[in-house]
């Protein structure tokens, strides 16, 4: 049966998952702590943004058509009736000849119609009883409308937007003290393999260190889930089932990385051909992982990643990122590909499109993209300075540099994503 598997697109793969998965439930979570949450319910301004028409900087509140003969050389003299900091009214309205001397935003005076700033008037830094206007003003310049930036009522951030930053500011300008924010998937992470060691137990001849843990931990956590560490997956089928079936009940979600492919001792590869598992696929048409596999068991979804280190960050990113996608309510859940000029010869042919990790770089506003060198399955020496997988079309020769390919960039690239 495993040396008969049938493969799959990528896009047929993502698919499948998707469908079987849902939005999790909402749950209210203090401002302070909705920082790099999912926004579960719109946001609705309660007022008008600014609340009132207001100062942007620092000068004098005029009517525009006193100014209008106003020049360098021949300042028109208005009259100055009255201070305004932020945070207080106006008392007097501005009438002609008039000006209110007024601070970064504060209320703009009835009767006023544009904001002379400082600089552009004689003694700028001194409080006078009348003000030298140096320069002709428009109706309403510098002046920051009422309701401009939003109006009362309308949407301000939609349900499924990522809480960045502005958004808290965002949340605080209009009242939130709590958020209803997307529940974290608990997505368990299960190993599989008798050669693997945990990282804190010394290495014996034959063995290596489970590294592909730690790896789809960062991953899962960087992708707004939870991961929860399960370690490794006994050996024989019965208990196997046992562990799994007890784990199902503990999280939203199983990614187990090793034992996929065709070898003597690949446990999943058995595992999914057993009846009690709802085999969604069990071959996809990739470079690499393509024997990535996935089932339903005991009504929960299990991805079985490949245990190259390079095939299941690959399998990570196309197909688990995707689901904790939708599973924190994402309007678009799958990866938005780019498109860039392949800076250098990729030429080893593949029947399966090739997902190459690589550099984005820009350069005078064009995007390259670097393939890396180190590119086998099993390397993992250079994935952290990878912050994009390349798209090499299947069939002929790969790709000669200068070519455009399509590009994923990576979410968890860091801040240097496109320096050079």
């Amino acid at each position: 049966m495993r040396f008969h598997r049938q493969p799959i697109s990528v896009d047929e793969a993502q698919a499948r998952l998707l469908e079987r998965v849902v939005p999790l439930d909402a749950e209210e979570v203090p401002l302070a702590d909705a920082y790099g949450r999912v926004l579960a319910r719109p946001l609705y301004a309660t007022y008008d943004l600014p609340p009132f028409d207001r100062s942007p900087l620092d000068g004098y509140a005029v009517r525009a058509e006193d100014t209008a003969a106003a020049t360098p050389a021949a300042p028109v003299a208005l009259e100055v009736i009255e201070t305004v900091a932020a945070g207080e009214v106006p008392r007097l309205p501005v009438g002609r000849g008039q000006a209110c001397r007024i601070m970064t935003g504060a209320m703009i005076p009835q009767g006023a119609d544009a904001v002379v700033m400082f600089e552009q008037t004689e003694n700028p830094a001194q409080p006078v009883d009348v003000v030298r206007v140096k320069r002709a003003m428009r109706p309403g310049e510098n002046i920051a409308l009422q309701g401009e930036e939003v109006a009362k009522g309308s949407c301000v951030l939609p349900a499924g937007a990522l809480i960045g930053a502005g958004a808290l500011a965002l949340l605080a300008t209009f009242g939130a003290v709590s958020v209803a924010v997307r529940r974290r998937p608990r997505v368990g992470i299960v190993a599989t393999g008798s050669e693997l060691v945990e990282p804190d137990q010394p290495l014996a001849p034959g063995k290596i260190r489970n590294s592909n843990g730690m790896m789809l931990a960062g991953m899962i956590r960087d992708a707004g889930g939870t991961p929860v560490l399960l370690g490794c997956l006994p050996d024989e089928a019965k208990a196997a089932k046992q562990k799994l079936s007890e784990w199902t009940q503990q999280v939203d979600l199983l990614v187990t990385t090793g034992g996929i492919s065709v070898g003597d001792f690949d446990l999943m590869a058995d595992l999914f051909a057993d009846p009690s598992f709802q085999r969604l696929f069990d071959r996809v048409a990739m470079r690499p992982g393509s024997p990535t596999s996935a089932a339903v068991y005991h009504g929960r979804l299990i991805c079985a990643l490949s245990g190259s280190p390079s095939a299941c960050f690959v399998g990570c990113e196309l197909l688990v990122k995707p689901l904790l996608a939708k599973m924190l309510g994402k309007p678009r859940p799958l990866p938005a590909p780019v498109e860039a000029i392949l800076a250098q010869d990729y030429r080893k042919p593949c029947p399966y499109p090739r997902y190459l990790r690589g550099r984005l770089r820009a350069e005078q506003a064009v995007l390259y993209a670097d393939p890396d060198g180190n590119d086998k399955a099993g390397r993992l020496a250079t994935l952290h300075q990878n912050n994009c997988l390349i798209i090499i079309p299947p069939g002929g020769g790969g790709r000669q540099a200068g070519a455009r390919v399509s590009v994923i960039p990576l979410a968890n690239s860091g801040p240097d994503c496109l320096g050079s």
